[in-house]
């Protein structure tokens, strides 16, 4: 008699796409992503756009619904998606202000919240000749100081991504596409180990 083997714990993941624009190539990015991930992986992407931009005087009156939101997603996930295009060899504002928020706890408190500490977090991105080298390296010390757990390895830095992405933003390049599945399952494995602690 032979018994199948029990099916991996579903994994539910926060996608956050560091750029606003519709052609993004790290919008396309995280699609690609999406199509090959584990199947018990579940990712949802939250939109930065009604996110107001961080301001002391409005958080001690209450966060805006927006922050509320997303603070609640992020509870309420397994682990992040962080997708992050490079501005000035740094963290894009939209994205770096969705951390600014997360990582406070409401009313003007200004200690690490309990949405970003402790969050399994994973970091793609794709650009130009770095690859989103640079953002993904401050990212690690802006999530380093939220308490959040990112991925050690393996790292993705897409680069090149005119050459990579046809016109219609579809990835044409196989050895990414294996990298990105490469990632996608480390992302749900590391996610899986730090909730059964």
């Amino acid at each position: 008699m032979t018994t199948s083997a029990p099916s991996p714990h579903p994994v539910k993941v926060l996608a956050l796409v560091g750029s606003l624009r519709r052609g993004s190539y790290n919008r396309a990015l995280l699609k690609e992503s999406v199509g090959v991930k584990p199947p018990e992986m579940d990712v949802t992407e939250f939109d930065l756009r009604p996110v107001p931009f961080f301001d002391g005087d409005v958080e001690a009156q209450g966060d805006p619904a927006p922050v509320t939101q997303l603070k609640e997603a992020i509870r309420a996930a397994d682990a992040l998606l962080i997708m992050t295009p490079e501005y000035h060899r740094s963290v894009p504002a939209v994205l770096k202000n969705a951390i600014d928020w997360a990582g406070r706890d409401p009313k003007g408190k200004g200690v690490v919240s309990a949405s970003l500490s402790g969050k399994p977090v994973g970091l793609l991105g794709t650009g130009g000749v770095a690859g989103t080298l640079h953002a993904q390296m401050h990212l690690r010390q802006i999530l380093a100081e939220t308490r959040s757990l990112v991925l050690a390895q393996p790292q993705v830095y897409v680069t090149f991504a005119r050459q990579k992405f046809d016109p219609n933003f579809k990835l044409t390049d196989e050895p990414t596409r294996a990298q990105l599945t490469d990632f996608m399952k480390a992302l749900a494995d590391w996610a899986r180990r730090l909730k059964a602690g």
